[in-house]
């Protein structure tokens, strides 16, 4: 069984600055505490394609993940699926970017979670738990991509 969860936060910042961040998914560990390691390959820029290999530690337990592009679309959309099959794993997940009236950027962030092995026992526990924290995981994206990127 798979299962969603998302968040949608306004960002002040252009939307070209804000994809420019959120494609390049190692600035993923300036928001995402459960990333402690990330690597691109090939390096350069982001492209359908691009694997991104992390070491993630969730509910104290440490896995390594990896996730491909599988879709980018400049400036409002970016897709991903992740290639690793741990016990909980986000078979698909995204941005989707659109340009406020005022110079910003409405985000919406989502993934859907798939168990496998006795992960599909659990899928709902981690999709819980992942929706609660949706609305904080949007601040932290808020608050990293301000922080990185200079305004206007």
């Amino acid at each position: 069984m798979a299962t969603q969860f998302e968040a949608i936060v306004e960002i002040d910042r252009p939307i070209d600055d804000v994809f420019a961040y959120l494609a390049d998914g190692e600035n993923d560990r300036d928001f995402s505490p459960r990333v402690q390691k990330i690597e691109k390959t090939p390096a350069g820029p982001t492209v359908v394609g691009t694997t991104f290999r992390s070491t993630v530690k969730d509910a104290g337990m440490t896995t390594q993940r990896e996730f491909a592009i599988t879709e980018l679309v400049a400036p409002t959309r970016v897709r991903w699926q992740e290639k690793s099959k741990n016990i909980v794993a986000a078979a698909d997940g995204g941005y989707d970017l659109e340009a406020t009236g005022n110079g910003g950027t409405r985000v919406r962030i989502y993934n859907v979670l798939e168990g496998h092995g006795i992960g599909k026992l659990l899928v709902g526990f981690a999709a819980k738990a992942a929706r609660k924290d949706a609305p904080a995981f949007g601040l932290r994206i808020k608050k990293a991509v301000e922080a990185a990127v200079p305004a206007a």
